[in-house]
């Protein structure tokens, strides 16, 4: 079969135009305009300014804290109110007349901090006239452009964070306070580094962004096709090879791209309608899909680029994050794993013809594609800072782009030379880059409120009296509030991209965890309460009934949205499970454990998510009675909690169970044999 064959065969499903559609409806950073003539030139040239400014302060050191974030802001605002409309629907080959007001005011607000940096350093009190305007442009055009390049929820969040500052007296209870005037707000919002131009800008300028290049890079190289064709010579030919290969590729993939959503959409446009021809129904591919690539922002080393938010927000190294990220995601996608296995098992579904699935050899003969990838970890690993880390990523990418033709970034189609793929590759991970910081932009409001109101510790202090209202005994206590927090996480991470969402979550409801050390001195690393959140805003994006993964993955399989959700949140048991685990032990986050102790840990808290998948699935080596499943979900629980008795407990019922249905299969094949 000749290459273009294989590739139709694989794709068959939605076409570009049309996975563009579904992004545009379910990604608000994908609903952007289509420019020619002027008004594209200019955007080519801001996306390619932008990119170089982040390399060279990269490479050669950021300016100052407030001239380097507003410059990158200044950027984002321009680049977002040219290319993403004022609505859905209207012309996207034009820019609107109001747009291009917005874009000068955008340089004015932006370039008022690089201009008057001197003077405003030195000033001593509150704000001018002249810089209440400016401050409260600033504040309007940041909620209007993450508007239109991440969504409505995030700007519903940020807009009644700043009517809690202004209105504090007039808040009932607990949430009183002194209030803020007009000006106090303004000032902190955008004259200081504690709102707009706080931590979150700060990582979106400089780590971020280099990683998302990095990213734009490795797609150019073709890495991100490379995924899947990796995916479908390992997995391909497996029992439910598609979901297999949706899981695979889906991990790789969405470690890289940061988006939920749009993982979903590339990945899932072949490899949903490869699970529907198989056989699975069509609620459940699109549930198999939408877990997975929700999960890939869990996924070490990059987590959808959360884990560079977390090394300043929990003070924690990168290494350690990236570590104590790997038990947790091997489970997630262990368990998915296991359960699309037991499904096809169930319904007797085999794995892909070998017709269909890419020559092996050629797909292992480009191995070396993955190389920036271990190279990143490398360079982590040995000391290097993460801006370096990131360019040194990206000249690596480039370097192994020469060893083939066909990914070569220095050649065009007729192998003649270009830097055409260079200079796009620059350009896309710019654009991958606004929404990000609108979001962070955004988000630096909500963190700002918290600061300067203490909402934070009252909403932590909040959810621990009233877990303590129902019970005083401290287990219950700790799980009610873990349950309260997780509630909160889920709620607060609907509709929000990955960095927003870790900020807010770990801004909002992370303070409960904390006041629980604070309060009845229980023993929680301060890492684990962070991975605690933002696993639960992370699958924010498959919990109904704002699940919009999974509505993203049914544009596809033509399935129900609820009920996708509803499959979604079960193949993703792992992620409502683990963290409260994590919590209980920190062993699973690779603190303070051995190697042997890491081991152990793997081997029994995968024989627990067989246990749990097999009770979710109802079928193991046959068909589970009811009593099975729930006997097969407590095991599984009690060996994913990493504790001594509880592991022989569950290890003992584990191999009872597995001698169990292996007579029952073997009788059932007798009592077959016997009727023919």
């Amino acid at each position: 079969m000749s290459d273009n064959k294989e590739k139709s065969s694989l794709t068959e499903g939605l076409s570009e135009e049309e996975q563009q559609k579904l992004l545009e409806k379910y990604d608000a950073e994908s609903n952007t305009r289509r420019l020619a003539g002027f008004a594209g030139g200019l955007v080519f040239i801001l996306l390619l300014a932008f990119s170089l400014f982040q390399l060279y302060t990269g490479a050669f050191g950021a300016y100052t804290a407030y001239i380097q974030r507003t410059i990158h802001l200044g950027f984002a605002l321009s680049l977002i109110f040219l290319l993403f409309p004022a609505r859905r629907g209207t012309k996207k080959n034009k820019v609107a007349w109001y747009d291009w007001i917005l874009v000068i005011l955008s340089i004015v607000v932006t370039g008022y901090w690089p201009v008057y940096y001197d003077t405003l350093v030195q000033q001593i009190g509150g704000i001018d006239g002249a810089q209440m305007v400016i401050g409260g442009l600033a504040i309007l055009l940041v909620l209007e452009a993450a508007r239109r390049a991440v969504g409505l929820p995030l700007v519903i969040i940020a807009s009644a964070f700043l009517l809690y500052a202004l209105f504090g007296p007039q808040m009932p209870g607990m949430l009183a306070h002194r209030g803020l005037s007009l000006q106090q707000l303004i000032n902190t919002m955008f004259f200081t580094t504690e709102g707009i131009l706080g931590t979150p800008l700060q990582v979106s300028s400089t780590y971020i962004f280099l990683f998302l290049l990095f990213g734009a890079f490795l797609v150019k190289t073709g890495v991100g096709l490379y995924f899947n064709d990796l995916a479908l010579a390992i997995a391909g030919r497996r029992v439910g090879g598609p979901a297999k290969v949706a899981i695979f590729s889906s991990a790789l993939n969405g470690t890289i791209s940061g988006s939920s959503v749009a993982n979903t959409v590339t990945t899932g446009a072949y490899t949903i309608p490869m699970m529907k021809r198989l056989g699975y129904r069509p609620n459940f591919a699109g549930a198999v899909e939408a877990a997975s690539s929700t999960g890939g922002q869990i996924m070490p080393p990059i987590m959808g680029a959360a884990a560079f938010l977390m090394i300043e927000f929990a003070g924690v190294p990168y290494w350690d994050i990236a570590k104590a990220a790997v038990i947790p995601a091997a489970l997630y996608f262990s368990g998915i794993w296991i359960m699309t296995h037991l499904e096809a098992k169930r319904i007797g579904l085999l794995g892909l013809p070998k017709e269909e699935l890419p020559n092996k050899k050629e797909v292992f003969k480009k191995l070396y594609l993955l190389l920036p990838i271990i190279a990143i970890v490398y360079f982590l690993f040995a000391g290097f800072s993460i801006e370096r880390t990131a360019i040194y990523g990206i000249l690596f990418t480039i370097g192994v782009s020469l060893f083939r033709k066909d990914t070569n970034l220095f050649l065009d189609e007729n192998n003649k030379f270009t830097i055409r793929k260079l200079v796009d590759a620059l350009t896309d991970g710019a654009r991958t880059a606004l929404g990000v910081a609108a979001a962070t932009a955004s988000a630096g409001i909500i963190v700002g409120v918290v600061t300067k109101t203490g909402l934070g510790l009252k909403l932590g202090n909040g959810l621990v009296d009233i877990a303590a209202s129902i019970t005083s005994s401290p287990m219950p206590l700790l799980f009610l509030t873990l349950m309260f927090t997780m509630i909160t996480s889920i709620i607060i991470g609907m509709g929000s991209p990955t960095t927003a969402n870790y900020i807010i979550t770990s801004t909002i409801a992370l303070p409960a965890i904390m006041a629980l050390v604070d309060q009845y001195e229980f023993v929680i690393p301060v890492l684990a309460a962070h991975m605690f959140v933002f696993f639960f805003g992370i699958v924010a994006d498959i919990t109904p009934p704002v699940a919009l993964a999974a509505f993203a993955a049914t544009g596809i399989s033509g399935g129900e949205p609820i009920r996708t959700g509803f499959n979604a949140a079960r193949l993703a048991i792992a992620a409502f499970i683990i963290p409260y685990m994590f919590i209980l032990e920190p062993q699973m986050l690779m603190i303070d454990v051995t190697l042997t102790g890491v081991i152990w840990i793997l081997i029994t808290a995968i024989t627990g998510m067989i246990a749990i998948g097999a009770g979710l699935i109802g079928f193991w080596y046959r068909k589970l009675y009811w009593f099975e499943r729930i006997i097969a979900v407590i095991t599984g629980l009690l060996l994913v909690y990493p504790e001594g008795n509880s592991d022989i407990i569950g290890l003992i019922v584990f191999v009872v169970m597995v001698a169990i249905q292996f007579m029952g299969r073997n009788s059932s094949k007798g009592k077959m044999q016997e009727a023919n």
